[in-house]
């Protein structure tokens, strides 16, 4: 088994998908002219000799759209060795609006390898809201081998379409497939050893939390202020694990558990889209346009055939492409975000069952970051690159497997298979391990009970694990709990990044 799907649904956009679905539209900010930043003098203390030139950085700032300014920063490739070459971080910057920062908001919206760069300057309001947007420069920037900086690149527009959406042969679980998905790993990972420009051994969470001590040093903040959300949330703890002095105020949303290695946690996120699926269910037979009737369980069964016939008769879209069931599945996941999706996933399973998979594949894209024939950004292959790196082979588990079928049955099918970090070129350097931060000031985690991304429990454990954890809930549907329209969230939230003010440990907002 390999559940080294860690994340998976993380790649649709972390906190943007469920508004971008229902095609929310976000206003300008007013424009603001751009300036040479704060004028603190950034700490270097305790910074190995070699890697001054880095924190020594003087930032030049340009215009990049209303209200925004971008520039780019230079870090080494591997922090060990800065002998061994550069490579270039985009960054954005949404300057205070009160024009009195506090000092600059770090941000990452998730992934791994969503662009943080894209997300300030098109999703500004999902960030951060109105107070904090008025007290801090908010910064978004696009970690090592994601988006506008130094890029994990793989393959071109036709064969991101062939390794994502091509059924292979064979039936599932059969020799004949098992050989087909391994060949077509494989041929992705040389790919993307072929066209990255040899920098896929430093794409680590390591080396970007490395990456963001320095940009906190060019920015003039003598401790980082972070906001992080979904896998965001790792980046930020990796940070309190090598810099516990350096952190500012830090809100991690959607805890993960820097502890689990790939596979455990990879089942407790199926297990946790399997629990979305069924809350998806239960609103759906309330509906009159819900695909299937009576119990949730039958509910679940007649998904669970659906499923089992696209397997064995795909259906064909307008522009040729087969829909089968992964593809089904991965639609499925993308509108599991948020109860705000969930009518769209009605659409797509009545469109399937009815023979349409138009909508099915809207989804699909949208998760993949396709729009018409072409893809948007490198998340895909950033999230490989990161995960590899990240989480060592742990070997097959039984016993996990096991959990797997039994807690989620109807998505542990589409769950497995061969390990596409098998064949990745570089190997892992991480290590799952506790992290507990010492000397850090309090560091709020947010969790939301129902998140299918980053499962409650793991922002348990996040908040137990930190010597200064505090856990604020949010007793809800969907993956993140910030800006989500909930007032004691975001009071908490904003008090606490503004005023230093720290929420109660195991504060509940409903």
């Amino acid at each position: 088994m390999s559940a080294r799907r860690r994340l998976t649904a993380v790649v649709a956009g972390a906190i943007g998908v469920a508004l971008a679905l229902s095609g929310c539209l976000y206003a300008q900010i007013p424009p603001l002219a751009p300036d040479d930043g704060p004028s603190l003098a950034p700490q270097t203390e305790g910074i190995d000799a070699s890697l001054l030139p880095y924190y020594g950085q003087t930032l030049t700032w340009e215009p990049c759209g209303a209200g925004f300014d971008c520039t780019s920063v230079t870090a080494p490739r591997d922090y060990a060795d800065p002998s061994a070459g550069d490579l270039r971080l985009a960054v954005i910057r949404h300057r205070a609006t009160s024009g009195a920062p506090l000092g600059s908001l770090l941000t990452n919206p998730g992934g791994p390898g969503v662009s943080g760069v894209d997300t300030v300057r098109d999703s500004l309001s999902l960030v951060a809201d109105d107070k904090l947007t008025s007290s801090y420069d908010i910064i978004g920037f696009d970690p090592r081998g994601v988006g506008q900086s130094s890029p994990v690149t793989c393959f071109d527009a036709a064969g991101m379409d062939a390794y994502l959406y091509d059924i292979p042969p064979g039936e599932r679980g059969s020799e004949e497939r098992t050989a087909a998905l391994e060949k077509r790993q494989a041929d992705f990972a040389k790919a993307c050893q072929d066209n990255s420009d040899g920098i896929l051994p430093y794409v680590s969470t390591e080396n970007a939390a490395r990456d963001m001590d320095v940009l906190r040093a060019v920015l003039g903040d003598p401790k980082l202020n972070y906001l992080g959300f979904s896998y965001g949330s790792l980046l930020g703890t990796t940070y309190a694990d090598l810099f516990p002095e350096r952190v500012g105020r830090m809100v991690l949303d959607g805890g993960i558990d820097p502890s689990l290695p790939a596979e455990a946690s990879g089942v407790a996120q199926a297990v946790g889209f399997e629990n979305a699926l069924r809350a998806f269910m239960a609103d759906c037979l309330t509906t009159s346009e819900c695909a299937f009737s009576g119990s949730v369980d039958d509910a679940m069964a007649d998904l669970s055939s659906m499923l089992k016939r696209a397997d064995a008769r795909p259906l064909t879209a307008g522009d040729g492409r087969r829909l089968g069931a992964d593809s089904l599945m991965t639609a499925i996941i993308a509108a599991l975000y948020s109860d705000q999706s969930w009518p769209y996933l009605r659409t797509a399973l009545a469109g399937v069952q009815n023979g349409d998979p138009t909508v099915a594949f809207q989804l699909a894209d949208f998760y993949n970051g396709r729009v018409d024939g072409a893809y948007t950004d490198n998340t895909m292959e950033a999230l490989r690159a990161y995960n590899c790196i990240d989480y060592p082979a742990q070997g097959d588990d039984d016993s996990l497997l096991a959990q797997l079928e039994q807690q989620a049955p109807i998505v542990a099918p589409y769950w497995v298979g061969p390990d596409p970090c098998d064949v990745w070129s570089a190997p892992a350097t991480g290590a799952p391990h506790v992290i507990t931060a010492p000397g850090s000031p309090p560091i709020v985690v947010l969790g939301t009970t129902g998140d299918p991304a980053t499962p409650y429990t793991e922002a348990q454990s996040l908040a137990e694990q930190l010597s200064q954890g505090v856990l604020v809930t949010y007793v809800g549907e969907g993956h993140l709990a910030y800006n989500k329209g909930n007032v004691c969230v975001n009071d908490a939230v904003d008090d606490y990044l503004i005023d230093g003010t720290v929420p109660t440990d195991g504060l509940r907002c409903e």
